[in-house]
């Protein structure tokens, strides 16, 4: 049972402790005090939140709180929480965001149903997958791959606008999200950033490394819009623009083009669309 199931309202509309929890560490119950605690600040109950966090600082500290700071304690419960939760959004190596929070935050911006900027100009996704990378492994092992996706993500994130965000997908491929983007514009956005890997100074890490990515992007507008149908069309021009020569930005506007000068490239593939 979760924290929530774990709470009971009582007559007089007031959330109770949790006092149905088994018994368990004083850990673990704090830590259903805390769950507790948000749901309720959530809802705007202050003084019933300060009532859980209370007594998880209570259970932390073996029961006594006097003369120890309890405010002081409360606050530091509160930044540890969110400091745990805002890790386990990060991807440990390049500390960018993970699959898990592109997951949950992209099916909140493709519910928002309020939004008008997602109605009107709709929402662009794009996936980065850096050209040729199992040969850096193989050349100059994984931990230099590891430096390699470090900088790759400081130079995807520097090509970013304030909204948009930068997420691991996995491996060596990553996700750009870009709300409230007309296609033209997120394709513009993701061929500055294909621009700057090429021209970055990857022979500060080894004097004949030349690093480059692949780009599909993306694009939907409207709501209510699928997540899997979004990643998958963008997935399926990412590998257009690698069977076209790589280090390129493929997208879709009537037919897959490319984009920059690689849009002078010949037999691109016409792959079928898988969005609506």
């Amino acid at each position: 049972m979760d924290a929530v199931g774990m709470i009971r309202t009582l007559p007089e509309g007031r959330d109770s402790l949790v006092d149905t929890a088994p018994p368990e560490s004083p850990r673990a119950r704090a830590a259903l005090h805390t769950a507790a605690a948000e749901r309720l600040a959530q809802q705007h109950q202050w003084q019933q939140a300060y009532m859980h966090l209370q007594a998880a600082v209570e259970l932390l500290r073996g029961g006594e709180t006097h003369g120890v700071g309890t405010h002081d304690e409360l606050d530091r419960l509160r930044r540890e929480h969110a400091e745990a939760r805002e890790q386990s959004r990060r991807d440990s190596l390049t500390a960018t965001y993970n699959r898990r929070y592109l997951d949950e935050r992209l099916a909140a911006l493709l519910g928002d149903l309020d939004d008008a900027a997602l109605r009107t100009i709709g929402i662009c996704v794009a996936l980065v997958d850096i050209d040729h990378f199992k040969l850096v492994n193989d050349t100059h092992g994984h931990l230099f791959g590891d430096r390699v996706l470090q900088r790759m993500v400081a130079e995807l994130d520097a090509s970013l606008p304030d909204d948009g965000f930068c997420a691991r997908y996995g491996g060596e491929e990553f996700a750009l999200v870009l709300p409230g983007r007309a296609l033209s514009a997120a394709v513009e956005i993701c061929e500055t950033a294909r621009e700057r890997i090429a021209h970055h100074p990857w022979s500060e890490l080894h004097p004949e490394l030349r690093v480059t990515v692949s780009i599909g992007v993306a694009h939907a507008v409207g709501v209510p819009t699928e997540v899997e149908p979004l990643i998958g069309e963008a997935d399926m021009l990412l590998y257009t623009a690698k069977e076209a020569g790589r280090n390129a930005v493929a997208y879709r506007a009537g037919h897959v083009r490319l984009a920059g000068p690689a849009s002078g490239r010949r037999a691109i593939r016409q792959p079928v669309r898988t969005t609506g």
